[in-house]
């Protein structure tokens, strides 16, 4: 009843079994991520909006059973896709409004899929950052510099970048550009083209970076199907 202490060693595990059989019976997809809870589901017909409609009833009596409260500034619905018939919910007794775009762990989403203006808040993240490096950072040595850029200016620009994998070219160059920037602050690498200067840094383009993380992602995702269809065929046979 005194809730789970926020900064504890051991706040995040017992809130996840606090909260762990939430989605139990739910038929539409159920996502958890400690205080974060999205229910999602495909609504080509009125049974789609229905069966979000049941979920929904379904998580307000498990509310009142727990004795929980949901936080209902914070409940919101994302319409995605043209189509949408942009079906009203209620939790509880109050109608849920509808949002056009929507922070996922700081991934912004919106209701057409378009992630520039994630792109520019992760540029303005990320700029911000790299001109704090240049003002208290006197000297100008690679040694120096570069290993300030790995630890807190590229982060931003990777950050769920698969998620949120760019889609338009200017979008691609914004945060290039970045980059571009923060190599030309290493001293004795100014007048070499942005090619020379990640060669002399050991540096990727953020562009390659992206496709080594596409790799890597897709290869886990195979690799996760494929010890699931093992443990699929030992239990058959």
């Amino acid at each position: 009843m005194s809730g789970v202490p926020q900064g504890s060693v051991l706040g995040p595990e017992l809130f996840n079994m606090f909260v762990g059989n939430m989605d139990s019976g739910t038929e539409c997809m159920f996502s958890k991520f400690a205080g974060d809870t999205k229910l999602c589901g495909m609504v080509h017909m009125l049974e789609g909006s229905d069966a979000i409609q049941w979920d929904l009833d379904r998580l307000e009596r498990w509310n009142c059973t727990n004795h929980m409260k949901f936080n209902m500034a914070k409940c919101k619905v994302l319409h995605v896709g043209r189509g949408s018939p942009k079906h009203k919910y209620r939790l509880g007794g109050e109608w849920l409004k509808s949002s056009p775009e929507e922070k996922d762990l700081e991934v912004l989403v919106d209701k057409k899929l378009n992630m520039s203006r994630q792109c520019a808040l992760t540029a303005q993240k990320a700029n911000r950052t790299l001109g704090c490096i240049k003002r208290s950072v006197a000297s100008r040595v690679r040694e120096g510099i570069l290993p300030l850029y790995s630890a807190l200016v590229r982060p931003h620009l990777e950050y769920y970048v698969q998620l949120w994998s760019l889609q338009h070219k200017k979008d691609m160059d914004v945060l290039e550009r970045l980059q571009r920037r923060a190599t030309k602050m290493n001293r004795g690498l100014e007048h070499l083209s942005y090619e020379d200067r990640l060669r002399e840094l050991g540096l990727f383009s953020l562009e390659k970076r992206r496709l080594q993380g596409d790799l890597r992602a897709a290869f886990s995702t195979c690799r996760g199907l494929q010890e699931g269809w093992r443990r699929t065929f030992d239990k058959g046979v």
